[in-house]
């Protein structure tokens, strides 16, 4: 299973949703919070180019945020990624 990280704010209702999804597929994540910590933020946006949370990594690729995961998630494509098959 690939490494999956993801930046949130703890008062981000589309953090709180990437998680649930993640923790009903059994997924372990690192969670990186920005609330408070711009260098985070910061390497959150180097990273991904985006300045909203969430932004969720699988393995080194960048996947975006809660509605990018969902949709990978309904097209069968989240376990390929997360399987690193892909």
């Amino acid at each position: 299973m690939q490494a999956v990280t993801i930046y949130t704010t703890a008062l981000c209702g589309y953090c709180h949703a990437a998680k649930r999804l993640l923790n009903a597929k059994g997924v372990e994540y690192t969670e990186i919070k920005v609330d408070a910590q711009p260098e985070l933020r910061a390497e959150m946006v180097e990273k991904s180019g985006r300045r909203t949370v969430p932004q969720i990594f699988i393995g080194e690729q960048a996947v975006g945020g809660f509605d990018d995961i969902s949709i990978l998630d309904r097209i069968g494509k989240l376990d390929t990624l997360l399987r690193g098959d892909e």
